[in-house]
């Protein structure tokens, strides 16, 4: 069950990752074609900004798939030398700490975006963009990752509790136990 979900998620946060994938090629693509533009002495303008504003993007909505790739760097000097039950807390803590992170950033960038909704913030900047047109999908991103951290965290403990600890590190260990286990 925890793993066929964690599967499901996986797949769903490839789909968002190649949706990513897109957007930053074609804001490299608008940034190459801008500084082709300056050669011959015109300019889009605003590039900085909007490349800016894709990596703010990219890195809330990149996270989630990153954490179930088993991407994100860990030092696990204690957890190495552990068992495997110990491993499998040491993951399941990490990926609590993780959760309480996440949803804690999460929850406080929604004051954010509710205080540019609220006032029509627009950026300080030569094309003024609307703040909340970049925040709105920079706070998805967060609560996606906040929800994708927990679900997974929530898998994780279900798996302890059933004492299934290769398992465990399987879809929340360290990346480079995860190639061995395969």
């Amino acid at each position: 069950m925890e793993l066929t979900m964690i599967n499901s998620l996986r797949r769903i946060n490839r789909g968002v990752a190649l949706g990513v994938g897109l957007g930053l090629l074609l804001c490299a693509a608008f940034v190459l074609a801008d500084i082709i533009m300056r050669r011959v002495g015109t300019s889009f303008g605003g590039t900085e900004e909007i490349a800016g504003y894709a990596m703010a993007l990219a890195t809330s909505w990149g996270m989630s798939y990153t954490l179930l790739e088993l991407g994100h760097v860990r030092i696990d000097l204690m957890r190495s030398r552990a068992g495997s039950f110990a491993r499998a807390l040491f993951d399941v803590f990490s990926m609590i700490v993780m959760s309480g992170v996440i949803v804690t950033i999460a929850v406080k960038a929604w004051p954010v975006v509710e205080r540019s909704l609220t006032n029509g913030s627009r950026a300080n900047t030569p094309l003024e963009t609307p703040l909340a047109w970049v925040q709105l999908p920079w706070f998805a991103g967060w609560v996606w990752f906040a929800l994708m951290s927990t679900l997974t965290t929530l898998a994780a403990i279900s798996l302890v509790l059933k004492k299934r600890h290769a398992e465990t590190e399987q879809f929340v260990g360290a990346f480079a136990e995860q190639e061995t286990l395969q």
